[in-house]
């Protein structure tokens, strides 16, 4: 037997009726709005922890090292701890509301998290753009990191419940490329704020994190809430007209009965938490915890909201070191175009898979270009040829993230979970993406200190194993519906020894079709 996670196509394959509709297009479109939130604060951190007037402000020890003559370590220009505490903290504070989310979003609805998490982000933004001190930037971070919390742990479902399966690909990764207009938006803000005469343009780039909290809290007012969440919450018949809607059809008879009997399911579990340790959800529970830490690993937040402070570490001036995070930023947001042009053709292994070798390949490209002028001392200057062959890697590996770990390390997690265990679980894959996040963020300035050129190779070693990880461990979902997704583990190599036994009782439940 092969030993590759594919599955093979089943004569049991389900197709329920029903179409894209506008309304469904035009509802993930404003619920996909919370990737803003998320992306505009990766791209504005690194924006304005490069602006010399915030720094005077709040960390004058960095700006003093910063300033010093250029044989100083370029290495070890930004490492502070109190600078990467402001730029950490949120992600810490999301990873403890994603817990309190998965609460709401089970007893209240999706609906009723994103627009929590939108006013709460409004709050921190309001804070962070009229901040004094350092307190208030790091409550307002913190509120900022309750927004994100919630909003990434409600979002990514909403969309995978609402779409139909053979568009569920490009529908989700909405949310992803949400996030890339967000860092994108946030880059260009900081070059132009930079500008401002007076040194108080980061003012302007925190508060404008306002703008996309409003849209999402705003848009959520609007949004229905989809037929998996009215039937788990009992509101069997609002949801009956709900997936009559979302589908474009009356023939909805199959996937509702499939979602009621998921939701039966899903009753009868009084601890989805502790039900999501047992052993017949060990594949979903593996993939909760790999894929958004494996995702991490990429070092693609290193590389975003870092990028300015990267770019002046190895030489770029302030005002070039701005442009070339915009342009890393555009390249991050044209290449999701691709997956989601391709995601629901080609599946998410194959772009996992050649995203993963694209991305190892440009890390140690660029670390071994940082090697060659910066050696170990970190003392050197670069030319502008050299600089921009800096730039092209950095795109080169962004561009290889966006098609591939960026949506679909929110993507794939969104769509395997049973309704039983699904907040639960996706409470875990926001948990562990934002742990890492938090590590990473705490203590990459720290390692481009110790690890110099070399931490470009450590990232690259991690994505070799993530791509290993990939081709033996992950299953094909495309096209598979939602409520039919248990049937990938008892078809693989590995995962049907925890699921043979188990997993197949709640197949045959949810309708007679699947009965073997």
């Amino acid at each position: 037997m092969a030993i590759s996670g594919a599955m093979p196509k089943s004569d049991g394959d389900k197709n329920y009726p029903g179409n894209m509709t506008v309304f469904v297009f035009l509802a993930c479109l404003v619920a996909s709005s919370g990737g803003l939130i998320f992306g505009y604060d990766i791209g504005i951190s690194g924006g304005v922890t490069s602006m010399d007037p915030f720094l005077i402000r709040f960390f004058p020890s960095v700006y003093a090292k910063e300033q010093e003559v250029v044989d100083t370590n370029q290495y070890c220009k930004f490492d502070s701890v109190l600078l990467t505490l402001f730029t950490s903290s949120l992600y810490l504070a999301a990873l403890v509301a994603s817990l309190f989310a998965s609460i709401i979003t089970r007893k209240l609805g999706r609906r009723a998290t994103m627009l929590g998490g939108g006013v709460v982000f409004l709050v921190g933004a309001v804070l962070n753009g009229f901040a004094m001190n350092i307190a208030m930037l790091i409550i307002g971070r913190i509120l900022l990191g309750i927004g994100v919390g919630f909003s990434n742990q409600a979002v990514p479902l909403y969309l995978s419940e609402m779409a139909p399966a053979k568009m569920r690909g490009m529908l989700n990764i909405s949310f992803q490329l949400m996030i890339t207009v967000g860092i994108l938006a946030a880059n260009l803000i900081n070059y132009f704020t930079a500008k401002i005469s007076g040194g108080w343009g980061w003012r302007i780039s925190l508060g404008l994190a306002a703008v996309p909290a409003i849209i999402m809290a705003g848009g959520s007012l609007f949004l229905p809430d989809t037929p998996n969440s009215l039937v788990a919450r009992g509101k069997e018949e609002e949801a009956r007209a709900m997936l009559r809607r979302i589908r474009g059809t009356h023939d909805i008879g199959l996937e509702y009965d499939d979602l009621v009997a998921a939701s039966k399911a899903s009753k009868a579990i009084e601890h989805p938490w502790k039900t999501l340790l047992e052993r017949r959800y060990r594949p979903q529970l593996a993939m909760a915890i790999l894929i958004p830490t494996l995702q991490q690993l990429t070092g693609i937040n290193v590389v975003m909201f870092y990028a300015p402070v990267l770019f002046k570490t190895i030489g770029f001036g302030g005002t070039a070191s701005l442009m070339s995070s915009v342009i890393s930023g555009g390249v991050n947001m044209l290449a999701t175009f691709v997956s989601i042009a391709t995601v629901d053709r080609l599946g998410r292994r194959k772009l996992l898979l050649e995203g993963g070798c694209q991305m190892i390949l440009a890390q140690f490209v660029l670390g071994t270009l940082i090697w060659i002028k910066f050696g170990t001392d970190g003392v050197a200057t670069i030319s502008r040829s050299y600089a921009i062959g800096v730039v092209f890697c950095i795109c080169v590996f962004v561009s290889a993230f966006a098609w591939s770990w960026g949506p679909l390390g929110w993507l794939v997690p969104s769509e395997i979970f049973p309704l039983e265990i699904r907040s639960a679980a996706q409470s875990m894959v926001v948990v562990c993406n934002m742990a890492f996040t938090f590590i990473i963020a705490q203590i990459f300035l720290m390692m481009l200190c110790r690890l110099k050129f070399g931490l470009f190779y450590f990232f690259g070693a991690c994505e070799l194993l993530m791509t290993s990880f990939v081709y033996f461990f992950l299953p094909e979902t495309k096209g598979i519906p939602i409520e039919e997704m248990d049937r990938i583990w008892a078809t693989h190599w590995y995962w049907k020894r925890f699921v043979e036994g188990n997993g197949g009782r709640r197949n045959v439940q949810l309708s007679s079709s699947n009965a073997v």
